[in-house]
């Protein structure tokens, strides 16, 4: 599809991006006095349904939904946004990996929006039939399906998944010509390898599980950041000081909650400048992004008035608007 074929499209998304919440709604779901009216409030913005019995995690499925059937609406091949589903797809994996393994049962485990249906990974996993799984995450499911069983150390299951989710949302963005899903997928991995890396360095991982667990990118060398996680905190954000994430070190120093939202904000600065295309998918693929780093910030809202946490401890959290 040519870039012109999403004229309309791009005007539809434009029409629907004057519903985001902007920093002032946000204000006015910080100074709701309760949860349930937060909940009354976000209803009143058309989030949700008529149901006014819903729950927040309800509520916020069903705009996830919105979001999808929009883009399902305006767009004959989905497949343009694998790229935002492989998460999705590779947290599927390990659900099911996890399922045959301990013979449990599934009580909600697995998530309906992916690139491939869930139930197919799940059968993948249980016929052990791993070539109808694309090529990246059949290797990877078969070696996660075999540490697990052999060992039973979830960690590294989870770490082979994890990486394999990595290298596959970077091909994706290197295959793409779309300068947006590029740069997504470019600060997707970067940021998954600092936090990863940080975890590993607070949790006195050794050298050769960090090497492990990180996914090369062109932003990182994950060589030395690897070497410096296993050296400790101080020496990642030595490392980092010389990177383009040199920004967020401070905010490192203060907390991982602190950096985490300090990339997301990155994430969505570096996605603004769609506002202003007339053409091509950045705008659409911009619109979801938008969405998503909405709904996580409702969340984080309403999870703080659920557990009556102040008002400042929750702003401290919260993500900068796309609008």
């Amino acid at each position: 599809m040519s870039d012109t074929s999403f004229t309309y499209a791009v005007a539809r998304v434009r029409s629907k991006e004057l519903g985001l919440l902007s920093s002032q709604n946000l204000e006015q779901l910080l100074s709701a006095k309760s949860y349930e009216e937060c909940l009354r409030l976000l209803q009143d913005k058309g989030w949700g349904s008529a149901d006014s019995g819903l729950t927040a995690e309800e509520m916020l499925a069903q705009e996830r939904e919105k979001t999808w059937a929009l883009m399902r609406e305006l767009v004959d091949d989905m497949h343009l946004f694998d790229v935002f589903l492989y998460t999705n797809d590779y947290h599927n994996l390990k659900a099911a990996i996890k399922l045959v393994c301990t013979q449990g049962e599934d009580f909600g485990l697995f998530i309906s929006n992916g690139s491939i249906p869930y139930q197919r990974i799940l059968e993948a996993v249980r016929e052990k039939e791993y070539g109808w799984l694309p090529s990246g995450m059949a290797q990877a499911a078969q070696e996660a399906y075999t540490t697990l069983s052999q060992t039973q150390d979830g960690q590294l299951c989870d770490v082979i998944v994890d990486r394999a989710c990595l290298d596959t949302i970077y091909q994706a963005g290197k295959d793409s010509r779309s300068d947006l899903i590029q740069l997504y997928a470019e600060l997707t991995v970067a940021s998954a390898d600092i936090k990863t890396a940080v975890r590993c360095a607070n949790t006195g991982k050794p050298l050769d599980f960090i090497q492990r667990a990180l996914a090369p990118c062109d932003t990182l060398s994950v060589s030395r950041l690897a070497k410096a996680a296993a050296e400790g905190m101080e020496s990642i954000c030595d490392y980092l000081s010389a990177t383009n994430y040199a920004g967020g070190v401070d905010t490192l120093r203060q907390s991982p909650s602190a950096f985490e939202r300090w990339l997301d904000d990155l994430m969505i600065e570096a996605i603004k400048p769609q506002q202003y295309q007339a053409f091509g998918i950045g705008p659409l693929a911009a619109y979801v992004l938008a969405r998503e780093n909405e709904i996580k910030t409702v969340r984080i809202i309403l999870s703080g008035k659920l557990n009556g946490l102040p008002e400042q401890v929750i702003r401290e959290r919260m993500r900068q608007m796309y609008v």
